[in-house]
């Protein structure tokens, strides 16, 4: 249904400090799967996306090391490095190369999870002859863009157009774009994609959005959020049912009998967690270690190499 999707993954987290100071946000371990896998599944099982390109800036050998064959589960991922940061419309402009003539994309924010039913926007998208069409929600933590619910179009952005929306709505960070947008899209240009989207807006009023209440959607910018992922993923998300690479407590880790690890912790690969230890809903980093007897609540343990400083 969408062949190809763009995930921004060349962020530098720095509200996720210090879990992102040796990876890219989106490859933080969450049920022991990188953030970004959960996207090629959303994808993969919802809208048959079977080719993917990855921008890439910060720490960008970690995601050849967790996928050195460049596929998820058979379907290609092609990374695309940015010396420096280019933003969400340079990073577009910087992959022109690698997109369809004649298609749409669905380009997709690398640190959400999320599980919202896609198929039905897609269709809006290809019915409506929209440039790009964003998917929002009704409420969120930013509802800053402005929609027309009645012309199915979006008005403003961080009311940039000045038109003090009524009721503006969460923007999800998943768009579709069709291909004549990108001539919005200015070449060598280090913007944010909301400026040639405002643009496209006054010229055309050519951008459309749809409003996707269903599913569970989070953004896992910061540590909070982080550990919200334990009770998402704990109560059921995603709806299509976690794929088997995921797991809550690695087989590789070492947890001592006398030690709890309630239902919503997660326990990272070669992780020792000591002698009547107690862990509530937190997160153990691959090679972490709890020692004898702590009691952790609400945290998130790291390897001593990425630590901020001993405990």
């Amino acid at each position: 249904m969408i062949s190809k999707a763009f995930i921004l993954g060349a962020g530098l987290g720095t509200r996720l400090r210090p879990l992102t100071n040796t990876l890219p946000k989106p490859l933080v371990p969450v049920w022991n799967a990188p953030l970004i896998s959960y996207a090629f599944d959303h994808l993969i099982n919802d809208l048959e996306t079977s080719e993917f390109i990855v921008n890439t800036h910060h720490a960008a050998e970690k995601y050849l090391e967790l996928f050195p064959e460049k596929t998820y589960r058979e379907n290609t991922i092609e990374f695309r490095h940015e010396e420096v940061l280019l933003d969400t419309a340079g990073g577009l402009d910087n992959i022109r190369g690698l997109l369809p003539k004649d298609e749409s994309i669905l380009v997709y924010n690398g640190d959400i999870l999320t599980d919202l039913p896609l198929r039905s926007a897609a269709k809006t998208h290809f019915e409506s002859g929209n440039l790009a069409t964003l998917i929002l929600r009704s409420s969120g933590q930013n509802p800053n863009v402005g929609f027309d619910p009645e012309t199915g179009k979006v008005t403003d952005m961080r009311n940039e157009l000045a038109t003090n929306s009524p009721n503006p709505v969460q923007f999800t960070g998943i768009y579709f774009v069709a291909p004549e947008f990108l001539s919005y899209i200015k070449p060598g240009k280090i913007e944010s994609v909301v400026f040639p989207l405002l643009e496209a807006i006054q010229k055309e009023n050519r951008i459309g959005g749809v409003v996707v209440d269903n599913g569970h959607w989070s953004d896992l910018g910061d540590i909070p959020s982080y550990l919200g992922a334990l009770d998402t993923l704990q109560s059921g998300f995603p709806s299509f049912g976690l794929h088997p690479n995921k797991c809550r407590i690695h087989s590789t880790a070492t947890v001592a009998d006398s030690a709890a690890v309630d239902s919503l912790s997660t326990v990272g690969a070669g992780a020792v967690i000591g002698e009547g230890a107690d862990i509530i809903r937190s997160v153990v980093w691959p090679g972490a270690i709890v020692q004898s007897g702590q009691q952790i609540t609400g945290e998130v343990i790291l390897p001593r190499e990425i630590s901020p400083g001993p405990r």
